[in-house]
């Protein structure tokens, strides 16, 4: 009985992975925010909340779109005794607007938990998560370390995916403002093709830059060292 009792929320998982639907606290919550950070809010916004410059923030692309990844890492907040589960959180905007948010959790905050804890506590916030497909379906440019998604939260503006990553037992939690997914990704790939067929132009530009820094150095030391040469 007491090993029936041990793998009985993983056969639950199974039994509603297989209906299409997990339990959660409500059919349908508020998807349009992690925490207190709101999907198209703009960067200096989430920075402001996050307690980090908008200065930290990384630009991934500045054409044909200007795509930006902003990292957080929360603290444990009240008594020390308190935990954070969370070990980073990416931001990623679209033109200066939030569209996408990737949470990773610590392994060791996180150590022995399943994946239907998981789910189960994500779903106390955004409700009833639906069957997912098998795999990632998603850009591989976008999420190029996604490996499976384990329960999705769908609602018609915003999307949650709860992944089980390629390497050790690592999860996140990412979210889209869908609105703007296709966008942002139809600018990366443009961007990556731009940076492909501008490559050997900037090659290029570089080698003749290095060769003027060199020829300018050696004329200053040439300026220094002539007067003083003795045969």
């Amino acid at each position: 009985m007491r090993k029936l009792t041990r793998t009985l929320p993983g056969l639950l998982l199974a039994s509603f992975l297989a209906l299409g639907e997990i339990p959660g606290t409500a059919a349908a919550q508020d998807l349009s925010r992690y925490r207190s950070f709101q999907f198209g809010a703009n960067l200096a916004d989430i920075a402001r909340q996050a307690g980090v410059s908008p200065s930290d923030a990384r630009v991934i692309h500045s054409r044909p779109a200007l795509i930006q990844d902003l990292a957080w890492r929360p603290q444990p907040v009240g008594p020390s005794s308190q935990t954070e589960s969370v070990r980073q959180v990416v931001f990623s905007f679209y033109n200066d607007e939030l569209y996408r948010i990737a949470v990773d959790y610590d392994q060791y905050e996180i150590e022995g938990l399943r994946p239907e804890d998981l789910v189960g506590a994500i779903s106390a916030m955004y409700g009833t998560a639906v069957k997912p497909p098998d795999r990632f379906s998603g850009a591989p440019e976008l999420y190029p370390d996604r490996e499976e998604v384990l329960a999705r939260w769908q609602g018609p503006e915003q999307c949650f995916d709860l992944i089980r990553l390629s390497y050790g037992r690592a999860f996140r939690l990412a979210g889209v403002l869908k609105r703007l997914e296709a966008p942002a990704q139809a600018a990366i790939l443009e961007a990556q093709r731009l940076d492909e067929q501008e490559a050997p132009r900037r090659d290029a530009e570089r080698i003749a830059r290095e060769k003027q820094a060199e020829q300018a150095k050696l004329e200053k030391a040439r300026l220094l060292n002539k007067p003083r040469f003795r045969p």
